[in-house]
């Protein structure tokens, strides 16, 4: 993987939400849909009890390049929150729930309208100049998945959207790899444990491709608002700085 201008491009993100959610299964997929597609990442899942509804993190670090650390991300360039809760209750381990975002960083919202926060969070989060991108994930998993199990998903599509990175294939075939395995062992036995198996696959296969489809709705939600231009503007950035600095 490689950027179209050949820099390296490396992204620490920071994942919340509450027990059942599946951010730890959202990590796993955008960390190896990273690797598949020939970059580099790390992940590590942060829980407590294990219990719906309970506090969840899961730290990733994806790049285009060698990716030693490992371990909590204290200082992420996103931070995806898969509940509002994770804001308005105060469901995460680290608080507040956008402690140590990088200046000019992303904060995506699973919510289909602006969650109420504070004044205290809302200047906190101007003066770091972070951009906060609000997605209906549960809303776009219902419609296109048939289930909001399938919001974990849509939140990786909205990430992949934004970040430009890991593409559209390795990302499906990250989804592949994640519900159905790298492939299927048939029996060698009887006509009617075969059958068995194929009516297995035959679900999955159905899992595989409506959480598929859930990834590819969300991103191109993401792209249709614009925010894979936070990179751009990200740069532009950085770079006016330095120009300022010289």
């Amino acid at each position: 993987m490689a950027s179209a201008e050949g820099a390296v491009r490396r992204f620490s993100i920071r994942m919340a939400g509450i027990g059942g959610q599946g951010v730890v299964t959202a990590s796993h997929v955008l960390s190896n849909g990273v690797i598949l597609d020939g970059g580099e990442s790390t992940l590590v899942p942060f829980f407590g009890s294990e219990k719906r509804m309970a506090p969840v993190e899961s730290y990733v670090r994806i790049s285009t390049d060698s990716i030693y650390e490992i371990g909590e991300i204290i200082y992420p360039n996103l931070i995806i929150i898969f509940h509002s809760q994770v804001i308005t209750h105060g469901k995460s381990y680290t608080m507040p729930f956008y402690w140590g975002l990088k200046k000019d960083g992303v904060v995506l919202i699973n919510s289909e309208k602006p969650v109420d926060m504070i004044p205290d969070q809302v200047r906190e989060l101007e003066e770091m100049n972070a951009s906060v991108f609000y997605l209906p994930a549960t809303k776009i998993a219902v419609d296109v998945a048939g289930t909001e199990l399938a919001t974990n998903m849509a939140m990786v599509g909205a990430i992949s959207g934004i970040l430009n990175m890991p593409g559209e294939d390795a990302l499906a075939k990250s989804v592949k790899e994640r519900f159905v395995g790298k492939g299927i062992v048939t029996s060698g036995g009887t006509a009617s444990l075969d059958s068995v198996i194929e009516k297995k696959f035959a679900k999955k296969a159905e899992l595989v491709e409506k959480n598929a489809a859930a990834v590819k709705a969300a991103a191109q939600y993401a792209r249709d608002h614009g925010w894979d231009k936070w990179q751009q503007n990200r740069l532009a950035a950085v770079k006016e700085q330095t120009v300022g600095a010289n």
